[in-house]
């Protein structure tokens, strides 16, 4: 590269819904890139709620979030205005109470107004707070991360919406710390009722707390368990929230354009829902549509329900969360509801199948004719409050993650015939919470993050046409052989010859001669059937056809009975699965994979 400058299109001018930028790209001599972009990022508020009260101030009637409520038809919604001064109220009352960063807020709910408000509450008054996944406190058996939370943390109050929260309130745990609830609750008498944060507190005292909240200032506590299945507290401030959507209005115009308006499932507790969506309807004063279903069999109607009577400006979603949209929208009543008003549609999470970002785009041209719908993507980390690369244009190429957002400088480090990426700038995070061995070890010696993710070039003379992800290579092994084994291309070739087959597969073979997979079967298939065996040996024919690199071949799959568990860190409460920790849970099935077992599917 040289030091040369590239630029890529004028879409900006063309489009106005995104902005381009120059990015350069300097090689070293030990063949590590510096990768960013050149125009200034520009200036941003110093905390993050000062987005709350500047709306409230220019558009107090004008909705902010809107919610399903049990027993009534249609939406609960608050204004800016009532929310900013409910928020303060709720300042008030948590500014009277012993709390702190030693003894800050956990929030056991999923995504609602009351949520929103105490969160907004607690950033007025400087104190961080933890959104912890409802699955560690509703799906998990034994409570053991919500544990570890409580341990690490050392809440000072603890918020839930209702009683269903109840078992996990209840645990030895829990005692000695005041418990809020949303809802009263027969089997948690003692609980205080959120009504009565709404009653305030002494001004005064809010005041002196108020006043040293800064750029610095921890706004909360994101839970991330990584590759070590052991959940980490990513320390997330004002700073980086507010630098992060900075960052996002070079490339996304389109939510300075109007008022966005957004119907979203993404939790908050995750960094996609809770930082990059909900930050940007904060700061572009839109209107967050609260989506009370999920992407899952059962759920996913509600959100089919809500996409028909609300149209959003933007969608967000994962690429599961297209799948099952896709065969909705050849309804013509949700089609011509969900593109009437849409600028752009974004994925993350993984990758998006070429098929579906095809058939978005021919609906998009279909139910709005010459007004494109574009299809989206970037990339990041809850470290990093999440974007560091985001895709600014129309029609780009399927799996483009777009180039640096402004702000942000990565760093491309040779590794094993790959490039792994690295990230400095105003929005990555000073560490984990009370883990200094590893926050030591999450920065190099320039300061610059350390993602173990791996990112390749589209052009590499031109870094502004953005990059494509290329794996982890935290999870990349080497065969017996010494031939480096890249995980992430052999994952996403068997989820594709395996389609319909499989919900996802472990890619299995460090220091053996062959790669072999481990199957978890697809929610709706019969795993014992001979049918299906003989249709995953097909799949795996097909997955091999053309393919002689024996890193590239895989000779031996075994089918998993035992989905993967949560409690032993082998699937995120994300669903993503943690290769590692599967292959340490089941290292008895790695020597079966490789032994003469008839369980075995060997493809001819």
């Amino acid at each position: 590269m040289n030091g040369a400058t590239a630029r890529h299109g004028a879409t900006s001018t063309e489009d106005p819904r995104f902005g381009t930028f120059p990015v350069i790209a300097d090689e070293r001599a030990d063949g590590t890139i510096i990768v960013r972009a050149t125009v200034p990022l520009g200036e941003y508020p110093d905390r993050h709620h000062d987005s709350l009260f500047h709306w409230a101030r220019l558009q107090p009637a004008r909705a902010f979030l809107a919610e399903r409520r049990a027993g009534r038809d249609g939406w609960a919604t608050i204004s800016y205005g009532e929310a900013a001064q409910k928020a303060e109220r709720i300042a008030e009352a948590l500014a009277a109470r012993e709390l702190g960063v030693e003894r800050p807020i956990l929030i056991l709910a999923g995504n609602a107004i009351d949520h929103a408000l105490l969160a907004l509450g607690a950033m007025i008054a400087g104190i961080p707070f933890s959104p912890i996944s409802t699955a560690y406190s509703l799906v998990s058996q034994d409570f053991g991360k919500l544990k570890h939370v409580l341990a690490l943390l050392n809440p000072g109050l603890v918020y839930a919406a209702d009683e269903r929260y109840a078992k996990a309130l209840s645990i030895p745990e829990m005692v000695g710390r005041e418990i809020v609830l949303s809802q009263p609750s027969g089997t948690l008498p003692r609980a205080t009722s959120f009504a009565q944060l709404l009653d305030g507190g002494s001004p005064d005292r809010l005041k002196t707390a108020a006043a040293k909240v800064g750029p610095d200032t921890i706004a909360k506590f994101l839970f991330t368990s990584g590759s070590t299945g052991i959940p980490k507290g990513v320390i997330t401030t004002h700073r980086m929230i507010n630098a992060n959507q900075q960052m996002l209005t070079h490339p996304w115009r389109f939510f300075d354009l109007r008022p966005p308006v957004l119907v979203d499932w993404l939790p908050w507790s995750h960094v996609f829902g809770g930082n990059c969506n909900m930050g940007q309807i904060l700061r572009a004063g839109g209107t967050l549509y609260i989506d009370d279903g999920r992407p899952i069999p059962g759920e996913v109607a509600r959100s089919f329900r809500n996409l028909l009577e609300i149209s959003p400006t933007v969608y967000f979603n994962v690429p599961r969360g297209f799948d099952l949209l896709l065969g909705e929208l050849r309804k013509d009543d949700l089609r011509k509801r969900f593109f009437a008003e849409l600028d752009v549609m974004f994925y993350a999470g993984a990758a998006l199948p070429d098929h579906l970002w095809s058939a978005f785009a021919e609906l998009a041209e279909e139910a709005r004719p010459g007004k494109p719908a574009s299809m989206i993507s970037g990339w990041g980390l809850t470290e990093t409050a999440p974007a560091a690369l985001i895709l600014n244009r129309h029609d780009a190429e399927v799996g483009n993650l777009g180039p640096p957002c402004p702000g942000n400088e990565i760093k491309l480090v040779p590794n094993a015939n790959k490039l792994e990426v690295r990230v400095r700038g105003p929005n990555v995070t000073p560490g984990y919470w009370k883990m200094p061995e590893l926050t030591a070890k999450a920065f190099d010696e320039e300061g610059f993050f350390i993602t173990g993710d791996a990112l390749k070039f589209l052009d590499r003379k031109d870094p502004a046409r953005g990059f494509r992800f290329d794996g982890r290579v935290v999870e990349d092994f080497k065969l017996m052989t010494g031939t480096w084994v890249h995980t992430g291309n052999v994952r996403s070739r068997a989820l594709k010859a395996l389609a319909g087959l499989v919900f996802d597969v472990v890619v299995v073979g460090a220091d053996r001669e062959e790669v072999g997979l481990f199957v978890f079967p697809a929610p709706s298939a019969n795993a014992d059937a001979a049918d299906y065996r003989e249709r995953l040996r097909t799949g795996l024919m097909g997955l091999n056809d053309g393919i002689e690199a024996s890193s590239q071949r895989v000779t031996r799959a075994l089918v998993l009975r035992e989905p993967p568990s949560l409690d032993k860190g082998e699937i995120t409460d994300k669903g993503s699965l943690n290769m590692r920790a599967i292959l340490d849970n089941r290292r008895a099935l790695v020597e079966k994979l490789y032994g003469d077992d008839a369980d075995v599917i060997l493809p001819a």
